[in-house]
């Protein structure tokens, strides 16, 4: 059984309890909190020397780090990651993307807000981050006003990537009423078999 170490709370984690529902995966769950410094332990840098959530534990020794090259690893020959060459490479396009351009302005706003509180030492770069993520939201509505999901009618993980801090993007300041095509998305998203909810009440 996979073991999983990080935060329900935080979007790259969320990614990782997403694609498990999705494909019916058992795993344990294990609670890493990063404000406390959990992942600066000797223990955790065994597991992931970057201090960094989520790690998936393959093996006694063997553990998998970075969101996004978890959900390829375990959505591996199922339907949420094609097998073609040209569909797989736009899939990681989008989960490029993710972590360039839209990941870094969202998710941090997201944390200096939510996790931190906004405090006054760090208004300036939560300002700072909207115009990027305002722009990485541009850019999925535009896509998602000729396609269901980001490859098309059927969802992949590149649909949870960006679903994770998408759906939770008003939490760092970015009003979604602006993008009715990602609304709609995130609607057709939560209706996928298997979906669930982030789990918001271990704050």
């Amino acid at each position: 059984m996979y073991k999983i170490y990080g935060d329900i709370l935080s979007g790259n984690c969320y990614k990782i309890k997403l694609i498990m529902n999705f494909l019916q995966i058992k795993h344990e769950w294990f609670h890493v909190d990063i404000l406390a410094n959990e992942t600066h332990t000797d223990e955790f840098r065994k597991m992931n020397p970057n201090t960094r959530i989520p790690v998936l534990e393959i093996g006694e020794e063997e553990h998998l780090w970075e969101s996004n090259a978890i959900l390829n690893y375990l959505a591996e020959g199922s339907d949420h990651l094609p097998s073609d060459r040209h569909e797989k490479s736009k899939v990681l396009q989008w989960q490029f993307f993710e972590q360039y351009s839209h990941e870094p302005y969202i998710a941090t706003a997201r944390y200096i807000n939510k996790y931190l509180g906004l405090p006054k030492d760090r208004e300036a770069e939560y300002h700072s981050k909207q115009e990027g993520g305002h722009k990485a939201l541009s850019v999925m509505d535009s896509h998602l006003e000729r396609s269901k999901f980001f490859l098309g009618d059927n969802p992949t993980i590149a649909d949870i990537s960006l679903y994770a801090y998408t759906h939770i993007a008003e939490e760092g300041g970015f009003n979604l009423l602006k993008y009715p095509k990602i609304l709609r998305w995130l609607s057709d998203f939560e209706s996928i078999p298997g979906y669930i909810e982030m789990d918001r009440t271990n704050t």
